[in-house]
């Protein structure tokens, strides 16, 4: 059987692809599985800088397995509480492994990202789409709620009004609308999307990794904390990176003109 999630690192890029072509990367066990552990993988190793996450084949991810849905098999065949702890112990684990994620993560979205496949995309930091890439928050239209965490990040995303209407119609977003709303970065052509991609991980990859890291870190908590918190949480995060090699060649490279030389140190 092939890798439900193909790992590749080149340069402190890794490039995470959702490998079942066959359902348009439905979120089965095996992606979930695979998903958090190389994440897992990611935060413990600091030649990683940055993290790429598409879709193999015509599209980004579909979501949820409609058809069992229909069956209701898998997760959708179970009694209620069942249900419960499996959405917590089954794809629940990929915005908590998301969220975790030290590096900056770009979604290279290269076809329809739909349901828990739109919410995917959304858990990355940022969002490169191609031309024939589409969005749904499609929940809504087989009678169900965002059950992992979609509800969370779209706002976050393209504020509230355009969230709730992404989320009570169900309607598709084109890659153009998806841009126009802040949905996606930018638009490239179809067969640029990896290497922008790459080319923009590389230019992420570039900086010094603890800076890198806690800069990542920082942006995100900052949103949910008070401001005399985000302040403090800043402070502290000065005095760790000044306190290493790389900031004071960050500086000195600066100052010469010249490229620095960085050492995760």
């Amino acid at each position: 059987m092939s890798e439900a999630v193909l790992y590749d690192e080149v340069d402190g890029v890794v490039t995470l692809t959702l490998n079942e072509p066959e359902t348009r990367n439905a979120i089965s066990p095996a992606i979930v599985d695979a998903l958090v552990g190389h994440i897992e993988r990611i935060n413990t190793d600091m030649s990683v800088r940055c993290v790429i996450v598409t879709g193999a084949g015509d599209g980004f991810s579909s979501g949820g397995n409609v058809k069992q849905m229909r069956d209701r098999e898998g997760m959708f065949g179970n009694e209620p509480v069942q249900i419960r702890r499996g959405y917590w112990y089954g794809i629940q684990r990929i915005p908590m492994a998301m969220y975790s994620l030290e590096v900056p993560a770009i979604a290279a979205v290269n076809g329809a990202a739909v349901g828990a496949g739109c919410d995917l995309s959304l858990m990355c930091d940022i969002r490169l789409a191609n031309t024939k890439a589409v969005f749904a928050e499609s929940f809504m239209r087989v009678g169900l709620v965002s059950g992992d965490g979609g509800a969370w990040f779209l706002p976050r995303v393209v504020g509230y009004s355009r969230a709730a209407e992404m989320t009570f119609t169900g309607d598709f977003v084109k890659a153009e609308e998806a841009e126009r709303i802040g949905l996606v970065s930018r638009i490239v052509p179809d067969d640029q999307l990896m290497d922008e991609a790459r080319k923009l991980a590389r230019r992420i990859a570039a900086n010094p990794p603890h800076s890198l890291r806690l800069n990542k870190r920082l942006l995100r908590d900052s949103q949910g904390v008070p401001l005399p918190t985000a302040l403090e949480m800043a402070s502290c995060m000065q005095a760790l990176v000044q306190s290493t090699e790389d900031q004071h060649e960050a500086v000195s490279a600066f100052l010469d003109k010249r490229a620095p030389e960085f050492k995760g140190r």
